[in-house]
């Protein structure tokens, strides 16, 4: 008897029903997606701290990268992540950190999946319709633990709202294991806000589509609150990351100067997605036939409300959101096909999971073995180091610093922002760096004073010999290379299509 229902056990398995096979596809197409080269502007300075942190066996508090605010606090909330990137990049290269952030995006939208509530054609369109949105900030950066825990929480809250799962300890235990790896955890008391504020509407409205949250469990998740912005303190930064979100926000110069940080530009491909996904989710609930849970419509609004508000908050957005999508959508499916007269809704028994006869189950499985051969060729190519050496070369200055490190020109340099991680990966320690993507440690001040000098403004001679820069590295076609280039104190000493350097006159080597 044991050994039968094994044999059907396994036998379960390999029945490949249209439904799995949907969801095969899906997951295959949401890794697929997210296998690409892994390094952003950020990543450099992200794998040399874990590296720091590794080779010294203690966490930086004070800036050891640069020379203008060296030795000054450093508030570096993502060390443990650093960590984790850095021994994936020393035992596995960039191919390494390739597959853990395809199978970090999976392991998100699984969870994704675990909310949706909708016929499985209508979930897959949100699930990949969710990660098409979202894919803007996949990079090897602290930000991907992020955005899982994002979707961790959410189903946490899901689960407690629909299926009164509880709370404690896994939603303090998860802020606690977060405010050690990004700054991001203020996402997690976003969530719980709009949830608060969902429920309680449900009761003023006495809303009854939707499971609404009870007062007693709403004074539940107010006490597991609580619990959780305490255990925030407990991280080498202690109190401070209670109001590190507000001062990262409160920086001007992001939201003037740092394309992640300003309003979507629309008229970029990657931003319009979201727009497609934004009214999709207004139709759907327009017309699913019942009157919208205040829960979602809270979400929906914050949201929308952060993604208009900066570009790097649209990934949020299809992450929180693709559930909602899914569930009014198929509402509104079911609707408009029984107003048209049918009573059951086309190609959902596709989607049934009942055995197949073997014809059709052989062709399933011939069907997802064609597109995972597919995906493997689409996936080898940016696992290869050519592939990672040719996007290094495409996009940052791997001459011009290649250069720099033959010939050791004297600094202390004075470099772009947006290299300023590749230099700390580069070229540290022999040059610290002039600025770099830690925009929390620089302050509005500083990067408002490092503008000036960008843009040639007045008085950008008198900041460069103040900060004792006798080496700069900027973009060839900038304006501070054509000032650079009629000024007699300084001497171009390389140039590329991509990036110059110039050296001070009056400095010998």
């Amino acid at each position: 008897m044991q050994k039968t229902a094994q044999l059907n056990k396994q036998l379960h398995l390999l029945d490949l029903s249209t439904q799995r096979l949907l969801v095969a596809i899906v997951f295959i197409s949401i890794f697929t997606m997210a296998v690409r080269v892994p390094a952003d502007t950020d990543t450099w300075w992200h794998l040399r701290t874990g590296q720091y942190i590794i080779e010294n066996r203690s966490l930086p508090l004070a800036d050891p990268f640069s020379h203008t605010k060296l030795a000054q606090p450093w508030i570096n909330h993502g060390w443990l992540a650093q960590i984790f990137w850095y021994g994936l990049y020393a035992v596995g290269g960039w191919a390494a950190l390739a597959l853990a952030l395809a199978g970090l995006v999976s392991l998100a939208f699984w969870f994704v999946w675990k909310q949706v509530e909708a016929n499985v054609f209508v979930a897959g369109f949100a699930m990949i319709l969710g990660a098409i949105v979202s894919s803007v900030v996949w990079a090897a950066r602290p930000q991907m633990v992020t955005f899982v825990l994002t979707a961790v929480v959410a189903y946490l809250l899901h689960r407690f709202k629909r299926h009164e799962g509880p709370l404690l300890p896994w939603l303090p235990l998860l802020i606690l294991f977060w405010v050690n790896i990004h700054g991001g955890f203020a996402i997690a008391f976003m969530l719980i806000a709009a949830y608060f504020a969902g429920e309680v509407a449900n009761h003023l409205t006495g809303h009854q589509a939707d499971p609404v949250v009870s007062w007693a469990r709403l004074k539940y998740l107010l006490v597991v609150t609580l619990i959780s912005l305490a255990v925030v303190v407990i991280n080498p930064n202690t109190w401070r990351m209670w109001l590190y979100p507000f001062q990262t926000v409160g920086i001007e110069a992001l939201r003037d100067f740092i394309q992640e940080w300003r309003s979507p530009d629309f008229h970029l491909s990657h931003a319009q997605p979201f727009i497609l996904m934004l009214l999709l989710l207004i139709v759907a609930m327009a017309r699913s036939g019942r009157d919208a849970d205040w829960t979602d419509l809270a979400l929906v609004g914050m949201w929308t409300g952060w993604a208009l508000f900066a570009a790097r908050n649209i990934a949020i957005f299809g992450l929180v959101l693709a559930p909602v999508l899914a569930r009014y959508a198929d509402l509104a499916w079911r609707r408009q096909w029984q107003q048209w007269g049918y009573q059951q809704v086309p190609f959902a028994s596709l989607a049934s999971a009942r055995p197949l006869k073997n014809p059709q189950l052989l062709l399933n499985w011939i069907l997802l073995g064609l597109i995972i051969v597919a995906a493997l060729i689409k996936v080898i190519i940016p696992l290869s180091p050519q592939a990672n050496l040719k996007a290094e070369q495409d996009s940052l200055p791997y001459e011009a610093v290649s250069f720099i490190q033959e010939e050791l020109p004297p600094g202390p340099i004075f470099n772009s922002y947006n290299w300023g991680g590749y230099l700390i990966f580069r070229l540290w320690p022999d040059y610290p760096v002039y600025i770099d993507g830690r925009t929390d440690l620089y302050d509005d001040a500083f990067i408002r004073r490092y503008l000036k000098v960008m843009v040639a403004d007045e008085g950008w001679q008198h900041i460069l010999d103040e900060d004792g820069v006798n080496l700069v590295l900027i973009e060839t076609n900038s304006t501070l290379a054509k000032f650079l280039s009629l000024d007699p104190a300084w001497s171009e000493i390389y140039r590329d299509d991509m990036a110059a350097v110039f050296s001070r006159v009056s400095v010998s080597p």
